[in-house]
């Protein structure tokens, strides 16, 4: 058999005297496949891809945060390395103007400055006893720089003012430099001498 016959469409018989009217054409059908169970759930949703964006973008944002963050501290760090380093330069150039005016010639200078002057006749003092050792003698009016023959000259202390070339407003105290509490007390009697055993 053929399936022709079977696919034919049937035609209903009219009546008579009628005429047939032409029959309306029909839409082919349309197939679509159903989609199972697993396949509805197995499909993404325009919500999970937009959180997995959304999760990408914070990340992105989160890292340009923390590259910016770490390069503002390290310019903290190199301003702060700077500052160390001209500090540490300070220091080097006090240490060295400490060390200038603590040379010997600068202290000798000062002395005399400050009319000392050298004892060429020492004496000592036995502590144990108060035994005087040697025969005191004044000091001559001669200076500690008198005989400078045999030194050399400290070319670091050029231009260096003397104590009494300082001028006679301290700056920081507020009163003048050779006035202070210890010396506005006159001496009275002589000075202990620590006992030792």
């Amino acid at each position: 058999m053929s399936t022709a016959l079977a696919t034919a469409p049937l035609r209903r018989p009219t009546a008579p005297g009628t005429t047939a009217r032409p029959a309306a054409p029909v839409a082919p059908p349309r197939i679509e496949i159903a989609p199972v169970r697993e396949q509805r759930r197995a499909r993404p949703r325009a919500v999970y891809a937009g959180v997995v964006v959304g999760g990408l973008g914070a990340l992105m944002l989160g890292q340009l945060f923390l590259s910016i963050a770490l390069s503002d501290g390290a310019y903290t760090i190199d301003s702060l390395q700077a500052t160390q380093k001209e500090q540490a330069r300070q220091v080097q150039q006090l240490t060295e103007d400490l060390g200038r005016l603590s040379s010997p010639q600068n202290l000798a200078e000062n002395a005399e400055a400050l009319g000392m002057v050298q004892n060429a006749n020492p004496v000592w003092l036995r502590m144990s006893d108060g035994a005087v050792i040697g025969t005191p003698a004044p000091a001559q009016g001669a200076g500690v720089l008198s005989g400078t023959g045999s030194q050399v000259a400290n070319h670091l202390l050029t231009g260096l003012p003397l104590v009494t070339q300082i001028p006679a407003q301290s700056a920081t105290s507020g009163q003048p430099a050779g006035t202070s509490a210890a010396a506005q007390l006159p001496l009275q009697g002589p000075l202990a001498a620590p006992t030792t055993r």
